[in-house]
């Protein structure tokens, strides 16, 4: 286990909407209410995501007097790098202190053959979009302390921001997947998703984006009709309602007749395939038949299974299956002709599903400052 230096990243003064957060247009739009040109909002773009200053008095190519009114005009930068750990694997975790004293977290993830089937050298984060969460999933440390609050695109964004300057690596994919429920901060989400992926933003392709959701129907239809093209994944963990049911108390408001429905639209309006991530937890859906009706499900939709062994949560009273029972249940799925990976551990050492890091170091009451090394 390792820590690294502290990256710190100016506090957002409330009232004042950060800069990460708007569109080129946007950005240009208060420009013209200044009496600036339109040029300078993508001297501005090309500051923020091309040269990652951390001030506006560093954009040296704008007139000072612009300068200071930006500064009076927006935020700038309000992650603060708490902790990091690394594990073995070279996964690493972050946890971010907001401009509000939140807690949040992001991992960075090492190239593997089993995420979504790459087999190159991308980095992948796994970023946050909401303070807690609110749906409770029973295997989820996330939801442990609650549910604050949305995530604004700014925060979003500038986790990405943070852990590639934190790291000094280039980060190639971005999974919605870390705490909270993407869909429920729907706008947000898709703002960040926009700057992301411009040409003037991170840049960042659309396919190498993918959004998670624990099941929110009438938001994956939503998302259907944004003109994105960035990737779906549903967070099934169970193939029928009853283990569903069980584990995930969102599947009493949208059971898998609703979900499926939803992915059935999803699935006409966009050209990309669906994943279906499903974490493997020992007596509770790693059964035989699961396999069989979760390979039914996915055939039907022309879906991709992501399996992905349980990372132990301390407090919550399940474990992962053996590795034995691991590869059975893959090798169902693929005797069924679904395509279907098992995902290798990342971060089991360092407690790397979501929320963890950030619970224990509430209930410890040990938060590292960031001039901590």
């Amino acid at each position: 286990m390792t820590r690294s230096p502290a990256v710190t990243f100016r506090v957002q003064t409330p009232g004042r909407r950060s800069i990460n957060s708007l569109y080129l247009d946007e950005i240009a739009a208060h420009l013209a209410t200044r009496d600036q040109r339109p040029y300078r909002a993508k001297q501005i773009a090309d500051w923020l995501y091309e040269k990652r200053v951390t001030s506006f008095e560093e954009m040296t190519d704008l007139p000072q007097d612009l300068r200071n009114r930006l500064a009076d005009d927006f935020s700038f930068g309000n992650l603060e790098n708490v902790r990091v750990l690394g594990s073995e694997d070279t996964t690493r975790k972050f946890l971010f202190r907001l401009g509000d004293g939140n807690l949040i977290e992001s991992v960075l993830i090492p190239a593997s053959p089993s995420l979504y089937g790459s087999t190159s050298d991308r980095r992948t984060i796994c970023v946050s979009t909401q303070v807690g969460c609110a749906y409770g999933c029973k295997f989820c440390a996330s939801g442990l302390d609650g549910f604050s609050r949305n995530l604004d695109a700014s925060e979003i964004v500038q986790q990405l921001i943070a852990v590639e300057k934190a790291s000094g690596e280039r980060i190639d994919n971005v999974v919605f997947m870390g705490m909270g429920e993407p869909l429920a901060n729907f706008e947000n989400v898709v703002r960040a998703i926009r700057i992301i992926n411009a040409p003037w933003g991170l840049e960042i392709g659309a396919r190498h984006i993918t959004v998670s959701t624990s099941g929110l129907a009438p938001q994956i239809r939503k998302l259907a009709d944004e003109p994105l093209q960035s990737r779906l994944a549903i967070s099934l963990h169970g193939a029928t309602d009853e283990v569903r049911n069980r584990i995930m108390p969102v599947n009493r408001k949208y059971d898998l007749t609703a979900l499926l429905a939803a992915c059935d639209y999803y699935a006409s309006r966009k050209k990309q395939r669906i994943y279906f991530e499903y974490i493997l937890i020992a007596g509770v859906n790693d059964a035989e038949e699961q396999a069989h009706l979760l390979a039914a499900h996915a055939r039907r939709l022309g879906a991709k299974v992501n399996l992905i062994p349980y990372n132990i949560v301390e407090g919550l009273d399940w474990s992962r299956p053996s590795r034995a029972r691991q590869e059975l249940f893959l090798s169902i799925l693929r005797e069924h002709g679904t395509v279907a990976t098992l995902r290798r551990e990342k971060g089991h050492d360092i407690a790397a599903a979501c929320g963890q890091l950030r619970l224990q170091t509430k209930r410890n009451l040990e938060v590292v400052p960031a001039s901590a090394n």
